[in-house]
């Protein structure tokens, strides 16, 4: 028996965000969403100036500290509590209304790109780069990675009807899709009985007054956070005020038949989490051990190459094997499937333990680093004639926990993210297969698979780690 006849989960809206009292009408104001915006882009300005003109240690700089120490660590806080915030307020889109006008009608993005490839690639390609560049050192190189995403962002929109570079390219927006499928809250339809009778279905196609989708998802059809920036335009679009931002079972996007049976999708998911690794494990003093081995077998000194050999190991090559490898084995073990509908299955079950990585990971900067923005900012500011925050900034600022709670914070987030991982990998096997037999041969190689990555994962955060982001580091 397949997971074909699993019910389509559509949480009900018991709770939705949109009718909490004064933060609802905030979120359904047509201008809502620019409260939001401008802020960050304002954030962004900043960032962008001190960091091309600006100290050049990245310690001291906003734009390497804001990026890689509090941005990263709040991101995957607000992914884990509410969802795709940040893509709700990127700043990166403010100019959307004007790009959408000059894109028009009819230029669709290429059929044969309607998928997730080229976001894996830029998302692992990102990740690399901030290795092999030492974009977490370099003011003057994050300052111009922002400003690239904004021209990027605004080129793609502009050229194409759709929104291609929120939905199959952006680094930022692949890392938060994946992250989202774990958050409690969900787009989607008050009364689906109203969506059927609706003829204009503005949620999507627009109206005269406010945008569709810019991801171009049906309300009524939505299964999954895959793809939603949460812009709301749906919600601000819909003549019948029927679009709610509701609560949903924990995890319940996962267990259930919600993904498309798609090779990129469950690669997607497999990547989002050995990149988790990769990424601590490019902080580490093995990383070191292991470029100058590599060093000496290859007889080259030439650093790009080795990392390449690295983290192409671990960001592209490992997911593909550990993931084809267990979906060959499990579809050996318990059938139900071609090797394609195996992987897409069960792919999801990693992305709980593969987000605790990244939580932990992230957190220990943001944990060890967070008041590193007060002396900076008051530099900042006293470099510009201002000395509002004080006179002398402290640089010994840093760490909002100590040591041992940083620890702890590593340690309980992995074992949550492998017991939430386990729970999704068992709904899906017993949705599969009616025998509990079968149930629990199809998911032994998956269950070696999570205990593999949450072992590293331990292993990884009980070393020593680079302190990116701090004068003491």
């Amino acid at each position: 028996m397949t997971g074909s006849t699993t019910p389509i989960y559509r949480p009900k809206p018991a709770f939705d965000l949109l009718r909490v009292p004064g933060l609802g009408r905030l979120l359904r104001w047509r201008w809502g969403r620019l409260v939001f915006q401008l802020p960050l882009a304002v954030v962004a300005a900043v960032m962008i100036y001190d960091g091309l003109t600006g100290p050049k240690l990245a310690p001291q700089n906003l734009a390497t500290v804001a990026a890689w120490v509090h941005y990263r660590g709040l991101v995957v806080l607000a992914l884990l509590l509410a969802g795709n915030l940040f893509c709700m307020s990127c700043p990166f889109t403010l100019p959307r209304t004007l790009a959408r006008r000059l894109s028009g009608h009819g230029r669709r993005w290429p059929m044969a790109l309607r998928n997730k490839w080229l976001a894996i690639a830029l998302f692992v390609g990102l990740l690399f780069l901030y290795e092999a560049l030492d974009l977490w050192a370099s003011p003057w190189l994050t300052a111009w990675l922002i400003v690239a995403y904004f021209a990027a962002a605004f080129v793609f929109e502009a050229l194409f009807a759709e929104s291609p570079f929120c939905k199959y390219l952006c680094p930022i927006g692949t890392f938060n899709f994946v992250g989202s499928t774990i958050s409690p809250l969900q787009i989607t339809s008050r009364d689906t009985q109203v969506c059927r009778t609706c003829v204009g279905k503005e949620c999507v196609n627009g109206s005269a007054q406010v945008l569709g989708c810019g991801t171009e998802l049906f309300v009524p059809q939505m299964r999954s956070n895959m793809d939603c920036v949460l812009c709301l335009d749906c919600v601000r679009a819909c003549p019948h005020d029927n679009v709610a931002l509701a609560a949903r079972k924990p995890l319940a996007e996962l267990t259930i038949a919600a993904w498309p049976r798609r090779w990129d999708v469950a690669l997607l998911a497999l990547v989002f989490a050995f990149t988790a690794l990769g990424n601590a494990f490019g902080m580490v003093p093995p990383v070191y051990a292991l470029e100058s081995a590599l060093a000496r077998w290859l007889g080259t000194t030439n650093e790009t190459l080795i990392l390449a050999l690295i983290f192409g190991v671990i960001y592209v090559a490992l997911p593909v094997l550990a993931g084809v490898g267990a979906a060959w084995l499990s579809q050996r073990l318990a059938g139900a499937g071609s090797l394609r509908v195996v992987l897409a299955r069960y792919a999801p079950a990693v992305v709980p333990l593969g987000f605790a990585v990244w939580f932990a990971h992230y957190w220990f900067h943001f944990a060890s680093g967070a008041l590193t923005i007060i002396p900076v900012l008051q530099s900042f500011l006293i470099d510009h004639g201002v000395t509002l925050l004080g006179a002398k900034p402290n640089w010994r600022l840093g760490a909002i926990l100590p040591a041992d709670a940083l620890f702890l914070l590593e340690m309980g987030s992995v074992l949550i993210g492998f017991i939430a991982s386990l729970a999704v990998l068992r709904r899906i096997a017993d949705n599969t297969h009616e025998d509990g037999r079968m149930a629990t041969r199809a998911m032994a190689p998956w269950l070696a698979l999570l205990a593999l990555i949450a072992v590293l994962a331990v292993a990884l955060f009980t070393l020593p780690m680079e302190m990116r982001g701090m004068m003491a580091g």
